[in-house]
């Protein structure tokens, strides 16, 4: 059986992935095919999980591949907070920024991009509940309740393998949002990439820097 992910992303995709690794009968993995088109696009491989945001804008392509033959996940975080850190990462996110330009065409430069983030949470997370609405095996799974959650998520798909370190994956945090929110930088490309680096160096251990 295969499993889906579905999200709005910017709440907890990597981490479930992270989580699905300790189990031993499913093979699992984040965004693994985002970069394929035409039928390649949802070739995965069975029994596998996939966590994958933008499966959201595929959702009829894989209504005719899997249909009602997988188990889906509804993974959701506090709407406002998942606005928020959406809002953190727009000169960065490239779905934020093609929902605000292409999708919604009208853009003005004095829209709050805020707004924007949280439009497009609704639009996205009503798409994955219009989808789910006939489905049987389903589940909504929330970040904020992401231990108990994941628990009910491992007996509803028989998981075998190593529970106690998928649940303790929910205690670390991956792909963290952690610049001001609305931030605007004037910085050459070039520049913040080398201020990246010189962060990451930083955040090495000691005998890693002086190697």
């Amino acid at each position: 059986m295969n499993v889906f992910v579905l999200c709005t992303g910017r709440c907890g995709s990597v981490t479930f992935d992270k989580a699905c690794s300790h189990i031993r009968n499913y093979t699992s993995a984040h965004e693994s095919r985002a970069d394929k088109i035409g039928d390649a696009r949802l070739q995965y491989p069975a029994n596998h999980i996939e966590a994958d945001n933008r499966l959201s804008w595929f959702l009829g392509r894989l209504e005719q591949k899997y249909g009602n033959d997988a188990f889906y996940v509804h993974l959701t975080r506090d709407r406002l907070q998942t606005a928020k850190s959406y809002a953190k990462r727009t000169k960065s996110g490239l779905i934020i920024n093609a929902y605000a330009n292409g999708i919604l065409l009208e853009r003005k430069e004095d829209f709050d991009m805020l707004n924007v983030c949280l439009d497009y949470c609704d639009t996205v997370n009503s798409n994955i509940e219009a989808f789910l609405k006939d489905k049987t095996n389903k589940m909504n799974f929330s970040l904020e309740n992401a231990k108990e959650d994941f628990g009910t998520f491992w007996q509803r798909i028989e998981a075998e393998g190593n529970l106690t370190a998928g649940l303790e994956e929910w205690e670390r945090a991956y792909n963290t949002s952690d610049r001001p929110l609305n931030k605007v930088t004037s910085k050459p490309v070039s520049v913040r990439l080398a201020e990246k680096a010189v962060r990451l160096v930083a955040k090495f251990p000691s005998y890693l820097r002086n190697a």
